[in-house]
């Protein structure tokens, strides 16, 4: 969706009712303010009914209002609502937020009135948007709105145009995973502003605005055009500035980690350098408000001020007729302070803006890359039913080698594996390894490579880097493999070279080298080739990272491996889908630990395989079964096809939301509980028992998010149904027995 210029051959704003987006052709051209006046009278009105509280809880039962952009009842004024939150902007005298509500509790969440957005041209900073003389910043009254003026500096709002939200890439759908919609169903905002002070006339910047169907989920954006006769320099932007109602009041100081932050969580695609979404987010800040002055801390301290801006740069260099994008930000609004509910809101969210993260293919990790070692595992995968197998780190495959008689063999055993109906994936490293002067990144402070990140790294925008790249894709392509697993893509690192190619020094190299990644990334994406990568890339393209471990923790013992796998589990999916986050099964010695740590020979320690299996599967989540086979007896294959199968016959319920009951610590039985309200079978607890004795005990199973209210068919196992009633906090109470150093499973299903 763009928007229209002044001619009255095109449009200039969209209607959008709750189902549909239409649009009107305009009338001949008229000055600003009279066309947004125009643009604001033929949007439909607010409904009454939006301002109620959500008759049903979104996480269990989704609601039918969808999104819409609204003229409310205070002239130049509109509202993006889908009845779970709105935001409300002002249009005249200019372009601002005035109300971001959170219609699940009832709650105003903002206290005060900035620009839309900061843009830093050539040194110095302007606003976008925005309003001034605001008299308290502790709250904002309606009848303040009224006296507020716009700042003659900042960019102008000259029109705004509403849509539908479009894909940000391409989503090849090549193999299983959950029916969603892509792009993600819902309305848009886009909001021209134009330059007008010195320095910045020529210059257009677009907010786009996103809101979802039936999540409390907005997006934004914003695309810079330099529409001058000279080159300009995007040093510093700031999507996203908004003054928020402080989530607690403290007067005296405290470390900036101790403090209670606004029910928001940010979430962007400028994402690197870690495997959960706060860590590797890099545009997330909460500072202290200068104009909050009546704030109850003595220091005027509370983080209460939300910029999302990039830690650096872009510091591009933008030409007369070129146009900018910049990376963009989620905002979850949480109707709950509890850890499981914010989870829960978190993991919907990202099934929505990342779909392709849903799907989770069984995968083997072969050590080999010889042609009989990996066409036997590729038949030991089909024979089990695993459904990928990768080229693992050490294995001897050089995706760098384009040597014709190279990728011919590696394509002939491509072909072979995609005959037995196996996909096959390929390991590269990026990060974590030097190349040469001229091509690491150069540190800052010492103007010399060395001091990144992983201690050496090549630069994603010197010759090599570039040339990496290509060398990959063309490894791909003339392949045909199915999966990149990309050991240390962009981290993250700076580089104040001024030779390299791909950026111009140090202020653009973040975000050059991160553009680069995400392009690949959508690339593969756009082809079907599933990314296995140990950053947060999922918004760019990404389809799985660490569940979260430590390497070394796979030489130790088989017993402690176990454990420490099911904490794994458990603690990585607060944030992530099962689906999100892969684990690890070292069949051969992986990082030492000797016999006690390893599988081999397999059908010695069947007992130990069987719980992995149970682990990673039960849980819905696929691990690397890394060495040269899945099984060496008939009796170790018929127990991998086993759990394979038992995973397959439940991975609906599997693959869905998981409730943290209790955590595993060896001293009694640990358990999760899988929810999925919208499946017939809406419920599956795992119960894990790591004692050497047999435990009787009666489980209480809260199955609020399973969507049932009064009765539940429960089964052990394959055992017939027991009808059970729910509690009034939708509660059953359920014997089990589960055999030592075992396991067992209960199935919930609609009565």
């Amino acid at each position: 969706m763009r928007l229209a210029s002044r001619s009255p051959a095109l449009l200039w704003f969209g209607l959008l009712t709750w189902a549909a987006a239409l649009s009107a052709p305009a009338s001949d051209p008229a000055p600003a303010a009279a066309d947004l006046a125009h643009a604001w009278a033929a949007l439909p009105s607010l409904p009454t009914q939006e301002a109620e509280l959500p008759p049903s809880d979104w996480l269990v039962r989704p609601g039918s209002v969808a999104a819409g952009v609204f003229r409310t009842a205070e002239t130049n004024e509109i509202a993006l609502a889908n009845g779970l939150i709105r935001r409300t902007f002002r249009v005249a005298p200019n372009g601002a937020t005035v109300g971001l509500d959170n219609l699940m509790t009832g709650a105003s969440l903002l206290r005060g009135v900035k620009p839309e957005a900061l843009l830093t041209v050539d040194g110095t900073e302007h606003s976008v948007g925005g309003l001034v003389g605001q008299p308290n910043y502790a709250y904002l009254l309606p009848e303040w709105l009224a006296r507020l003026e716009e700042d003659p500096k900042s960019f102008a709002l000259e029109r705004f145009a509403v849509g539908r939200p479009q894909a940000p890439l391409v989503w090849r759908r090549k193999r299983p995973s959950q029916d969603l919609p892509w792009p993600p169903p819902g309305a848009t905002l886009e909001c021209e502003y134009a330059g007008r002070a010195d320095g910045v006339r020529g210059l257009t910047i677009r907010l786009h605005y996103e809101l979802y169907d039936g999540l409390p989920v907005l997006g934004k954006w914003l695309s810079v055009s330099n529409g001058s006769p000279r080159a300009v320099t995007i040093d510093r932007l700031a999507t996203e500035v908004l003054a928020l109602v402080e989530a607690e009041s403290a007067v005296d100081t405290r470390p900036t980690n101790k403090w209670r932050l606004p029910p928001i969580s940010v979430m962007s695609d400028y994402s690197f350098g870690g495997m959960d979404p706060v860590t590797a987010s890099r545009v997330t800040e909460w500072l202290i408000d200068p104009e909050f002055k009546t704030q109850v801390h003595y220091a005027r301290q509370t983080p209460c001020l939300l910029v999302c801006r990039p830690p650096l740069g872009p510091g591009v260099r933008l030409e007369p007729g070129q146009t900018l994008d910049s990376f963009r930000v989620w905002l979850v609004v949480h109707d709950s302070d509890t850890r499981e509910r914010q989870g829960l809101a978190l993991r919907r969210a990202q099934r929505a803006l990342a779909p392709w993260l849903t799907e989770n293919p069984l995968m083997m990790h072969v050590r080999s890359a010889d042609t009989p070692t990996f066409r036997r595992a590729v038949d030991q995968c089909a024979a089990v039913g695993f459904e990928m197998i990768i080229y693992t780190f050490g294995s001897g495959l050089n995706m760098e080698n384009l040597d014709p008689a190279y990728v011919a063999r590696i394509k002939a055993d491509v072909d072979y594996a995609h005959a037995r109906g196996i996909e096959v994936g390929a390991y590269s490293l990026f990060s974590s390894r030097r190349i040469d002067d001229a091509n690491d990144v150069i540190h800052p402070q010492s103007g010399k490579p060395g001091g990144a990140i992983f201690g050496h790294a090549p630069c994603l925008g010197s010759r090599w880097g570039q040339e990496y790249l290509r060398t990959i894709r063309t490894f791909l392509e003339q392949t045909g493999l199915d999966l990149l697993e990309h050991d240390g893509p962009y981290p993250g690192d700076v580089c104040a070279s001024t030779l390299h190619p791909g950026h111009l020094g140090l202020a653009d190299s973040q975000w050059t080298q991160w553009r680069a990644s995400a392009a690949f990334y959508g690339w593969c994406r756009s082809r079907g080739i599933y990314v296995n990568a140990p950053d947060y890339y999922f918004f760019t393209g990404s389809n799985k990272t660490g569940m979260g471990y430590r390497e070394d923790n796979w030489s130790l013992p088989r017993a402690q491996q176990i454990l420490h796998g099911r904490q794994n589990i458990y603690d990585g999916t607060w944030e992530k889908t099962p689906t999100m986050g892969w684990m690890f099964v070292p069949l051969t010695e992986y990082h030492g630990g000797g016999a006690a740590a390893t599988l081999e020979p397999l059908s010695a320690h069947l007992a130990d395989y069987e719980a992995h299996l149970a682990n990673n599967l039960g849980a819905g989540v696929q691990a690397c079964y890394r060495g040269p086979r899945l099984y060496d007896t008939e009796a170790t294959r018929a127990l991998v096809q086993r759990w394979v199968s038992w995973f397959k016959q439940y991975r609906d319920i599997l693959e869905s939301d998981l409730i943290h009951l209790r955590r595993a610590d060896g001293r009694d039985l640990d358990y999760f509980l899988h929810v999925n309200p919208q499946l017939a079978r809406c419920g599956l607890a795992m119960i894990y028992n790591p004692l050497g004795v047999e435990v009787h005990r009666t489980l209480t199973l809260p199955l609020y998010y399973t969507g049932l209210t009064e009765w539940a068919s429960i089964r052990e196992q394959e055992e017939p149904p027991q009808r059970y009633r729910l509690d009034r906090e939708f509660r059953v109470r359920v014997p089990v027995r589960v055999p030592p150093n075992s396991r067992t499973w209960l199935v919930i299903e609609q009565p």
